[in-house]
């Protein structure tokens, strides 16, 4: 049986650094930065909690970032 690989890690950045940021800022900047994902989310949407790597998602009201969390 082959030795199975290491799982892919997110990219070295805090998400909390995207809060007040404009949402379209925050994207470019979170994939210059790595993500490879970036979802933006209506503050109260409703999402399955499924954690995936490198995905970062953005909680946006009035065209600005009032959360952001990995996975």
């Amino acid at each position: 049986m082959a030795p199975e690989s290491p799982a892919p890690r997110p990219p070295d950045d805090d998400p909390a650094g995207y809060v007040g940021l404009a949402a379209q800022e925050a994207e470019r900047r979170a994939r210059e930065r790595g993500w490879t994902t970036v979802r933006q989310l209506a503050p109260d949407a409703i999402i399955t909690m499924e954690y995936v790597t490198g995905r970062l998602n953005l909680a946006v009201k009035d065209g600005q970032v009032v959360r952001c969390w990995p996975g």
